[in-house]
């Protein structure tokens, strides 16, 4: 079966994971092309002891083979040496011991091509598994939004594990299995004749028939697997990070009911997998049995006539005993194949994807000296039939602040993910000291901005770590600075474990203004000139806000400050302050000037007023 076909059945039932447009690479690839296109792991540039590995696996590979097919040989002589007519002992010992030798040769050459072989797979795994993680992380945060993460860690898992197979399999058993097959065909034609051969070949012809076209068949209820797996896993991830809303709502029984659809889902395809395939091994075992009857029937005719000797008999039993075992394995080795390039077409899937947001070739790195900010006329929607920005204008002056109210759903996050560039803009510009985003790279440009997001969302290690992770090159004491800046030093220190106290799956075994204060940590270690805050005490009581923001202030005295903000009080004091509404600019100035014009600020700011007198009373 094409690999586009594999494709196009994966995209029609797998589309809420991976939808990808109709693009030709790979659906125009076979699966010999998907195959080779592991040659370069094989055969790595630029690694010249990786090279040497593999020529080394190859020769043992190829000693271990023109042993394998000598040991019957050998086996025949001491058959035939311990004839009654052949009363000599000296040579049946020297022949037992050559045999033995022999054996344990091929074994020997064998581990030691397996060994050799597996630094090769590893890093073929290895380069593999890193590539597709920068891919991700490479993609726009929109295709995050669309895909379920349990899913595409999955396809990932499966993926780099048919990597490795392929290229063990392929080169350390398809062919090596195929070549000792011809070289004792070979050597029963020189010894007896055609018809041995011809047995041996119309058997082996049947079973390659047999086995691929059952396992072509069987491949929908493989993909089928894949799909419910994927679609478990995801619903079990998905529920395990939620856990604290399951509880919430009490619905514990109602995961565990749609996860226990899902697994059903599987078992219904497991279990049609399994059937299949015991059609098929009922089958091969079928074929091999026939072949190898008729051709011991033959070689007991010819005992029995006299043309052959039992040593003969021997010899042709063992070969085929030789031929016919490794091609059971065979057949086991190319459903797996088949499973393997499934399973990487899945994945492969991923790397179709196109990378919305990249650097244009040429990009340089972004220079910040005064740290201006710049919206000329931008337009943005995160759909064609929804535009959330309408030629937004505005300027965020050197060392000043500049504040962005307005309702939810106006587009002020959306601000701040165009200026981090998460998307780029439809129409218009945004400068930074005159030089335009799209033009420079993104690592410069996210390097050169602290942020401290609504939802601080914490990796599952320590404070140190989080905090640190701003810029992993900071001593501890810059680390411990940062943290009584965000007051969040006195409250660290209380933890049995200090700056090493594990903050759990997401932050999860904080509280939400815990997690704010180690956010806010992150982005004053950064010690940038611009800093964004996106609703940043949003999770903070009155006296915590007040005291952070009293250090924030400190902190970015001398930066461009932008700030996303519901609560006004915390922007009050911004050097000018936007309001905004349904992508436009409704309102522009100080705060006073703000309350004169008794419009939409002053409304908010009567509003939030009343709500905090009526929380003190």
């Amino acid at each position: 079966m094409a690999v586009g076909d594999i494709a196009l059945a994966l995209k029609l039932r797998a589309k809420m994971l991976f939808p990808v447009p109709k693009l030709g690479f790979y659906n125009a690839r076979s699966d010999f092309k998907i195959i080779s296109a592991m040659f370069p792991y094989i055969w790595p540039s630029n690694a010249l002891a990786l090279r040497i590995r593999v020529l080394l696996a190859l020769f043992f590979l190829a000693m271990a083979k023109l042993i394998s097919v000598t040991v019957p040989l050998v086996y025949k002589e001491v058959i035939d040496a311990l004839e009654p007519t052949n009363v000599g002992l000296t040579i049946p010992i020297s022949l037992v011991i050559s045999y033995g030798v022999f054996r344990v040769l091929s074994e020997i050459f064998g581990e030691l091509r397996d060994a050799i072989f597996i630094r090769v797979a590893q890093r073929a795994i290895r380069l593999t598994g890193l590539k597709i993680f920068r891919h991700l992380h490479s993609l726009s945060m929109r295709f995050h939004i669309d895909r379920k993460t349990g899913g595409i860690t999955r396809a990932v898992e499966r993926g780099t594990k048919g990597i490795e197979f392929l290229l063990r399999f392929i080169v350390f058993n398809i062919l090596p299995t195929f070549l000792e097959i011809f070289m004792v065909c070979g050597i029963l034609w020189n010894l007896y004749g055609w018809l041995f051969s011809a047995i041996m070949l119309v058997t082996l012809t049947l079973y390659v028939f047999w086995t691929t076209s059952v396992t072509e068949w069987r491949l929908k209820f493989r993909r089928e697997m894949n799909e419910t797996d994927s679609e478990a896993n995801t619903k079990a991830i998905d529920s395990l990070l939620n856990f604290e809303t399951v509880k919430y709502f009490g619905n514990e029984e109602y995961e565990a009911r749609r996860f226990e659809k899902a697994l059903k889902r599987y078992e219904d395809a497991a279990v049609k997998s399994g059937s299949s395939l015991a059609i098929l091994n009922i089958g091969q075992s079928g074929i091999i049995a026939t072949g190898v009857t008729l051709a011991m029937i033959m070689a007991s005719e010819g005992v029995i006539e006299g043309s052959l000797s039992v040593g003969d008999f021997v010899l042709i039993n063992a070969y085929l005993i030789q031929i016919f075992l490794p091609l059971g394995f065979l057949g086991f080795v190319y459903r797996e194949i088949k499973r393997s390039v499934t399973d990487m077409e899945t994945m492969f899937l991923l790397f179709r994807e196109k990378v919305e947001v990249a650097n244009l070739p040429g990009a340089k790195k972004l220079q910040v000296k005064r740290g201006e900010i710049e919206f000329a006329d931008v337009s943005f929607g995160y759909s064609p039939e929804r535009t959330v920005l309408k030629g937004l204008t505005f300027r965020v002056a050197p060392r000043e602040a500049l504040a962005i109210v307005g309702p939810s759903g106006s587009g002020k996050s959306t601000i701040t993910r165009l200026l981090l560039r998460l998307y780029d803009t439809r129409d218009g510009k945004i400068l930074i000291d005159g030089q335009d985003i799209k033009m420079i790279t993104q690592e410069s440009l996210r390097e050169s901005i602290a942020i401290v997001s609504q939802d601080t969302i914490l990796f599952n290690e320590t404070v140190y770590y989080n905090i640190a992770y701003g810029r992993p090159d900071a001593s501890p004491g810059k680390v411990e600075e940062a943290a009584r800046l965000a007051c969040i030093h006195e409250f660290i220190m209380k933890q049995p474990n200090g700056y090493q106290t594990i903050v759990g799956e997401r932050g999860l075994k904080l509280s939400g203004g815990e997690r704010q204060r180690i956010g806010i940590a992150r982005a004053i270690i950064k010690q940038t000139k611009i800093f964004v805050f996106d609703e940043a005490t949003s999770a903070l009581d009155s006296f915590t806000e007040k005291e952070i923001f009293d250090g924030l202030k400190e902190v970015s005295k001398g930066r461009s400050t932008l700030a996303i903000a519901h609560r006004l009080s915390t922007i009050k004091d911004a050097d000018e302050i936007l309001v905004i509404s349904e992508g436009v600019v409704k309102e522009q100035g100080r705060h006073e000037d703000l309350l004169e014009l008794k419009g939409m600020y002053s409304g908010m700011w009567a509003r939030q007023q009343a709500d905090k007198e009526s929380e003190l009373g």
